[in-house]
């Protein structure tokens, strides 16, 4: 049995009590790790390359926030890491089979060991 392929959850901080996009994407399969948009780069360096990275980005969020995101955005990009950009309008029916077939193209080989 192979390892759970890995995704990245970067948010600004705002997390839903209700609802967790990591149990979602457990439930999918997919091992995640939640940071926050000023962590994301120091927790890049120490976990493996993830198959993508999820932004959850509130819509309060600041300019600077912006623009640590923009910049993370065209990094990840530029070295071949999808980026998915998850709306925080709140789940609604369907949506972890929505969010399955929006990681799934991408998450289709084994991960590096």
């Amino acid at each position: 049995m192979g390892a759970l392929q890995q995704v990245l959850v970067v948010d600004d901080g705002h997390r839903a009590i209700d609802r967790s996009l990591a149990a979602d994407l457990a439930g999918l399969g997919y091992a995640s790790v939640t940071a926050s948009i000023e962590a994301a780069d120091d927790v890049l360096a120490v976990i493996a390359r993830p198959a993508a990275i999820l932004f959850q980005l509130s819509g309060r969020a600041s300019p600077e926030i912006a623009a640590l995101a923009a910049r993370l955005r065209e990094q990840m990009r530029a070295g071949g890491i999808p980026v998915i950009d998850i709306d925080d309008a709140g789940f609604r029916p369907g949506a972890p089979v929505d969010l399955k077939s929006r990681i799934g193209p991408y998450v289709l080989n084994e991960p590096e060991l």
